[in-house]
């Protein structure tokens, strides 16, 4: 396992909460003073069964260290976020006699993106995540909270280069699937029934040119509106429920 050198923190109640009860380790958690009223009672308590360290703050101090306006009196400090190695979402899929459904993020910078594709990821089912590690987003508090605890449930790994990856995949017998708004093919109209690794491109640049190349097939998402492309969240939300539709 390979781990990223900082210290980071979750803010805000809920996030606290589905960080708590995913097992993950904590450090501490800071509560502002004077808040012991509705889910914060549910988070004390939680963490001195699970005997977590608490500490109260004047609301000001926690209000200079939030990262975010909208912590609501509780900010939960986390070692470094767990990254899993790419054998491991095979595993996974091993383990729970499915065929492989992983995402491949060529480039996604945007940590509330970053965020929503993981949280609808764990709902579809999806094994694991690869991101890139330079020019890409990586998980952070804001990935955490945008994708509503999910994080803690998703394995995510993080690969020096995209391309290796994909031919290793391929060796694994798994199908690469590219979404370029270019092709021919529109997405309801591939078969998804086959060990599979869809790659979603970045924000503005869709996916690379080397590793569209890569891809056994390209699928396209039709455009009916004046705006040529979707978000990249979007994107991915669709594709992978098409998957969801086909496998069921």
């Amino acid at each position: 396992m390979e781990k990223e050198e900082y210290q980071d923190q979750v803010e805000g109640r809920n996030a606290v909460i589905e960080l708590l009860e995913s097992g993950r380790d904590i450090n501490k958690i800071l509560i502002a003073k004077g808040e012991k009223h509705g889910s914060i009672n549910k988070i004390i308590a939680m963490a001195k069964e699970r005997k977590i360290l608490l500490t109260e703050l004047e609301r000001n101090k926690l209000n200079q260290m939030a990262e975010s306006q909208n912590h609501q009196g509780v900010i939960a400090i986390v070692p470094p976020y767990n990254y899993c190695e790419v054998e491991d979402i095979l595993e996974l899929a091993k383990q729970k006699k499915e065929m492989p459904f992983i995402l491949l993020l060529d480039g996604i910078e945007d940590p509330h993106n970053l965020g929503s594709i993981i949280r609808t990821a764990e709902t579809a089912g999806v094994h694991g995540i690869i991101i890139p590690k330079r020019r890409a987003a990586s998980v952070n508090s804001t990935v955490s909270k945008v994708s509503a605890g999910a994080v803690e449930y998703m394995k995510i790994a993080r690969v020096n280069n995209l391309n290796e990856t994909i031919h290793y995949l391929k060796e694994q017998g798994l199908w690469i699937c590219g979404t370029d708004m270019n092709t021919e093919t529109t997405y309801t109209k591939q078969d998804y029934k086959m060990p599979l690794a869809v790659v979603i491109g970045s924000e503005g640049f869709g996916v690379s040119r080397l590793v569209k190349e890569n891809c056994d097939f390209l699928v396209k998402i039709p455009m009916k509106g004046r705006i040529t492309s979707l978000n990249a969240s979007v994107s991915a939300g669709i594709i992978m429920y098409e998957v969801v539709r086909q496998r069921k």
